[in-house]
């Protein structure tokens, strides 16, 4: 599970770049007041919480499974 994990992290920090588009103007507003950061930290928060759920609900159903 962990492997798993770790090579799809890794997987979308090396595409994350082939899908960049340049100069995006909704980006660069958001980027020159500094909001950007915010809504990559509640990204980020989300995708946290929900990883973290799934590693729970996993470990309880490997329980029950046993």
């Amino acid at each position: 599970m962990m492997k798993n994990s770790i090579a799809a992290i890794l997987l979308f920090l090396s595409s994350s770049n082939l899908f960049a588009q340049g100069d995006i103007e909704m980006a660069t507003g958001l980027r020159s007041s500094g909001k950007i950061y915010v809504v990559v930290l509640v990204l980020l928060t989300i995708f946290a919480v929900l990883g973290i759920s799934l590693f729970l609900l996993d470990r309880r159903i490997k329980k029950l499974e046993k």
